[in-house]
């Protein structure tokens, strides 16, 4: 079988289809995330990386700093420090 599917039928069971694809999934998963204080960051997180993808391309610079700031640098409001450097570096080039 594919990855991502069971062997009962074919039926998806990958994260991204249940969590991030399926309306009601992405909905349960989010108020999961933001109800725990454990995960809280990573819902905010995730609510700001949408945002951001909806910014105007000259808001994206500002938004980028804010993003970084409030989550991947230490100290800051919600750090995630959950996530690795690779995924919190700067973009080079």
């Amino acid at each position: 079988a594919p990855p991502g599917r069971t062997q009962d039928g074919g039926q998806e069971t990958s994260f991204r289809w249940q969590c991030v694809e399926q309306p009601i999934g992405k909905l349960l998963f989010r108020r999961f995330l933001e109800g725990s204080a454990e995960f809280a960051a990573a819902g905010a997180l995730w609510a700001e990386i949408e945002a951001y993808e909806q910014c105007e391309d000259a808001e994206r610079e500002a938004a980028a700093k804010k993003l970084r700031s409030r989550f991947f640098t230490p100290g800051g409001s919600e750090h995630c420090g959950f996530l690795s450097a690779a995924a919190t570096a700067p973009p080079t080039g």
